[in-house]
């Protein structure tokens, strides 16, 4: 009896591409000795709904849409107890950051299909933002919704040149975050310009901006936190810095961590998986060790250069 596999689809996402290759796959999936399901969202947190909903009923769901399409159904696994299908992801968005993570290529859709189809599935951590799950960023500040505003034409022409620019438009409205961070038992209290708790490579379709290895599976964030410069010249050494993957430079805080905790004197706005995540004065962020599996090509992520220790930020 052929195995089970529902095809979560937004049709939106990517300007509509999946549309002209959908046959082909399905056909891919067919080939493989799956029984296919199709489901095509709606409406928001649609994805979500279903994978919690269905998951019983499948032995593998694959996810086409962006990075928030697959937010949406990890979100509705991560929620459940016990058994789980395998996720295999379609990367049709802008960024497609955690497909980069993944190693599953954004630019052949029927390769994807067929190591979604053909592929191992490994088991990855998540993030829980106050109850609510994310795949691979969670970001507050100045600039954490500039990745996902520059335009990607603007990203290849001029690299990591594109965020410092993009970032220099909002000079005039920076503004700054007195925060006091909880995690492992530490605490900081400084304030921040920018912070992000992160389980990815690539993030707004920038490689390594966290400056860390990161490994899926080993119960820790990459967090990195930016205190507010005293002057513009002191800003463009910490971006550049940053995009240089350089966390020892002066205002920049690197660390691994399992959970923080951080409590501001205002509400903070963040972004989670680059969609708006409210803006709590609280924030607790817990990791969920191998919560999913992903079919990947990756297999076990390992470390190539050691965890850098907390900096002082001075």
């Amino acid at each position: 009896m052929p195995n089970k596999l529902l095809l979560i689809v937004n049709v939106m996402a990517g300007k509509g591409r999946i549309k002209s290759k959908l046959a082909d796959v399905v056909d891919t999936f067919v080939r493989c000795g799956y029984d296919v399901t199709i489901y095509t969202t709606q409406a928001r947190d649609d994805a979500r709904r279903v994978a919690e909903q269905r998951a019983d009923e499948f032995d593998l769901i694959v996810c086409s849409g962006g990075d928030g399409t697959l937010s949406e159904v990890v979100n509705g696994l991560a929620a459940r107890a016990g058994s789980k299908p395998a996720i295999g992801y379609l990367p049709m968005g802008t960024t497609n950051d955690f497909a980069k993570t993944l190693g599953i290529p954004a630019d052949n859709i029927l390769k994807a299909a067929e190591l979604a189809a053909t592929g191992p599935a490994y088991p990855c951590d998540v993030g829980c933002f106050n109850g609510k799950f994310f795949t691979y960023s969670a970001a507050f500040g100045a600039f954490s919704d500039v990745p996902y505003i520059t335009p990607q034409k603007t990203k290849s022409l001029l690299g990591r040149s594109a965020y410092i620019l993009q970032g220099v438009e909002r000079l005039s409205s920076l503004k700054s975050y007195h925060c006091t961070v909880r995690y492992d038992g530490k605490m900081i209290t400084d304030d921040f310009l920018f912070g992000m708790i992160t389980n990815s490579d690539s993030v707004g379709g920038f490689q390594g901006l966290c400056g860390m290895d990161v490994e899926l599976s080993d119960g820790q964030f990459e967090v990195v936190l930016i205190r507010m410069p005293a002057t513009i010249l002191d800003l463009n050494n910490v971006v550049i810095a940053l995009l240089a993957h350089d966390m020892s430079a002066d205002g920049i805080y690197a660390f691994h961590a399992s959970n923080l905790e951080l409590t501001c004197d205002e509400p903070m706005a963040w972004t989670l998986d680059g969609e708006y995540g409210g803006a709590p004065r609280k924030a607790v962020v817990e990791g969920k060790n191998k919560a999913v599996r992903y079919v990947t090509r990756m297999g076990r992520r390992t470390k190539r250069l050691k965890k850098p220790e907390l900096q002082s930020g001075k």
